[in-house]
C-alpha cells in the first residue's frame, strides 16, 4: 500500500474500476493540520462510506478500486494539480491553518501525494484497460456554510463532456423506487470533475460520477443497500454501452 493511495479487488483487464479521491481521513504523524480531531470524522476531510461501500463490492466478481489513502485535507487529488483547492485553507467554514503553505510547502504536498496518486491511477487504467469507470463521492445532507440550502436528493450523477455513462446511469435510477436522484447535483460535474476529465475524458473511456448522501450510508446496513445497487447499476450500464 503507498502512502497516497491503495488499489484493491480484481485488477483484471476489461473490468469495472471504481476511483475514490476521498476514502480516508487519514493524516500522517508529520503534518498538522491545527483542527480539532473531531473534524476528521466530518465531511470535509473524507467522504464518508465510499471506503466501505467500494470493499464490499471488491468481493464481486470484475471490480477493482482505486482509493485515496489521506484525506482531502492533506491533499485533495480531485483538484487541479497547482489551484488552491489541493491543500485547502478553509473548508465549509473551518480554517485548517497547518494548510497555510509557501510554495515550497505545496510543492512537496503535490510531490509527496499528488502526483504519485494519479501516476499509479494512470499505470492501473493502463495495465487494466477498465470497460467502465465508477467515480465514488458522497456528500453531506447539511452544509454549514449554507445553513438554508436544502438538499434532498438521494443520489446525484455529475458529468462534464461525456454523458454517456451519466445517461445510462440516470435512466437506470429512475426505476429505483423512491429515489430523489440528481442530474448535476449537488454540484455540477461540468465544475467539479478533475479526475474524470483526466483519467476518463480525455482517454475516451466511460464512466459515472456518483456522489451519494452520507447519511444513507453511515452505518454497515445502508453501505451495504448501496453496494447492491452500484453493482446493479454499474453492471446495467457496462451492458448497454
Amino acid at each position: 500500500m503507498n502512502e497516497a493511495f491503495r488499489v484493491i479487488g480484481d485488477t483484471t483487464p476489461g473490468g469495472i474500476l471504481i476511483e475514490a479521491d476521498h476514502a480516508s481521513a487519514q493524516v500522517p504523524a508529520d503534518i498538522d493540520l491545527g483542527i480539532a480531531p473531531a473534524l476528521l470524522g466530518q465531511h470535509i476531510a473524507i467522504d464518508i462510506g465510499v471506503a466501505e461501500i467500494a470493499e464490499l463490492l471488491v468481493e464481486r466478481p470484475a471490480f477493482a478500486a482505486f482509493l485515496g489513502n489521506v484525506s482531502r485535507l492533506v491533499c485533495d487529488f480531485n483538484r487541479d494539480e497547482h489551484g488552491p483547492a489541493v491543500a485547502p485553507i478553509a473548508s465549509d467554514g473551518h480554517a485548517i491553518p497547518g494548510n497555510a503553505l509557501d510554495h515550497a510547502g505545496h510543492e512537496a504536498r503535490l510531490a509527496r501525494f499528488y502526483r504519485p496518486y494519479h501516476a499509479a491511477l494512470t499505470d492501473l487504467i493502463d495495465r487494466m484497460q477498465p470497460a467502465l469507470i465508477l467515480s465514488l463521492h458522497s456528500f453531506t445532507p447539511h452544509l454549514a456554510s449554507r445553513p438554508d440550502e436544502a438538499r434532498p436528493w438521494h443520489i446525484g450523477i455529475l458529468y462534464n463532456r461525456d454523458r454517456r455513462g451519466a445517461g445510462l446511469a440516470l435512466d437506470w435510477l429512475a426505476g429505483e423506487p423512491g429515489l430523489v436522484v440528481g442530474d448535476q447535483q449537488p454540484y455540477s460535474g461540468e465544475l467539479l470533475n478533475a479526475t474524470m476529465d483526466r483519467h476518463a475524458e480525455a482517454r475516451g473511456i466511460p464512466y459515472v460520477g456518483v456522489e451519494i448522501r452520507q447519511d444513507l450510508i453511515g452505518d454497515a446496513a445502508g453501505q451495504r443497500v448501496w453496494a447492491d445497487r452500484m453493482e446493479r447499476l454499474m453492471r446495467a450500464v457496462q451492458a448497454s454501452l
